[in-house]
């Protein structure tokens, strides 16, 4: 019997993670969908971030999907990404039967598929909206845990990826979640982001990147922490070492690791070489220091890093 596996992108986030569970949830609750078993399943293992939060909501993390496991029948969902890139390596085109997703769209399919694509700060706030629209709610548990995943994309709705969808959504979701202290909670979630006390420092660069079709192949890792400039002072030379072992092992032409301080609103952008010095100073001006770049209020990868990236690997 064939199974329609819902995933999100490799080295999955928590709303990757959690809007897969949320569309099975949905599938199995709104059987207009049509989809055969519908499974929520992961690519990789989860982060801290996600581990810490199922954790608390006292929920298993789904099963990471093995390429061993996909039959030729078996259909995919693909959630939070769509290219193909950050797509799990066992899922072929013609298994692809929808996309759920808030990013930029870079899509070439030979037969059409569902798309449902929203200009919002987080794939869990489609999910939600998509619930509304079939009279579908979330038990508390689920609730919980679709409110910490769009807390935690749009940091806290301070990211400028936030919109009235999310503002929403989040006050949906806590009500329904019985959680009352949002400040709170969203604290939680910011040091459950921040600790990479047990990662490597590769582990480090790994722990949340995507690889970006741009002229020429651009990863883009991201740390969000509350102790940015401690990072830096204690880290640095270590990150750039691996960051040179990255950049080697994935084939990109480009590598850049944003450490973010998702408190103070700053990012400040590690840099390898000359070329990517070039690169970052044409995108955000300033300059280069000891291969450190602060390119100021920015939380967003996907709306305030990327794209400036990418106008500046275009024009080289």
């Amino acid at each position: 019997m064939p199974t329609t596996y819902i995933i999100g992108h490799q080295k999955p986030d928590t709303d990757s993670v959690v809007a897969a569970m949320a569309l099975e949830y949905l599938y199995k609750k709104a059987t207009c969908f049509d989809y055969a078993h519908p499974k929520a399943v992961i690519a990789d293992p989860v982060n801290s971030e996600t581990k810490y939060l199922l954790d608390r909501f006292g929920v298993k993390a789904p099963q990471i999907l093995r390429a061993s496991d996909v039959k030729p029948d078996d259909q995919f969902v693909l959630v939070d990404h769509n290219e193909t890139t950050q797509r799990h390596s066992a899922i072929t085109d013609d298994q692809v039967v929808e996309i759920v997703d808030h990013h930029k769209a870079n899509l070439n399919f030979g037969k059409p598929i569902y798309l449902t694509f929203k200009t919002w700060g987080s794939s869990c706030t489609i999910v939600n909206y998509v619930m509304q629209q079939c009279s579908v709610q979330p038990d508390t548990t689920l609730a919980g845990l679709m409110l910490a995943a769009i807390l935690s994309d749009t940091v806290g709705l301070k990211s400028p990826t936030s919109t009235k969808h999310d503002r929403d959504a989040v006050t949906r979701l806590a009500q329904l979640a019985s959680i009352k202290d949002l400040d709170g909670f969203t604290l939680e979630i910011f040091k459950a982001k921040s600790d990479i006390s047990r990662l490597s420092a590769e582990q480090i660069v790994k722990n949340d990147y995507k690889i970006f079709e741009f002229a020429k192949p651009t990863y883009i890792g991201q740390i969000e922490t509350v102790e940015q400039q401690l990072l830096l002072d204690q880290k640095k030379d270590e990150l750039i070492t691996a960051m040179k072992i990255v950049k080697k092992e994935m084939g990109v032409e480009y590598l850049f690791l944003a450490v973010t301080d998702i408190l103070q609103i700053n990012t400040k952008l590690l840099i390898l070489d000359k070329d990517e010095a070039l690169i970052a100073q044409k995108a955000f001006g300033g300059r280069v220091v000891d291969s450190v770049l602060d390119i100021g209020a920015k939380l967003s990868r996907k709306k305030e890093i990327a794209p400036a990236i990418e106008t500046a690997v275009a024009s080289c």
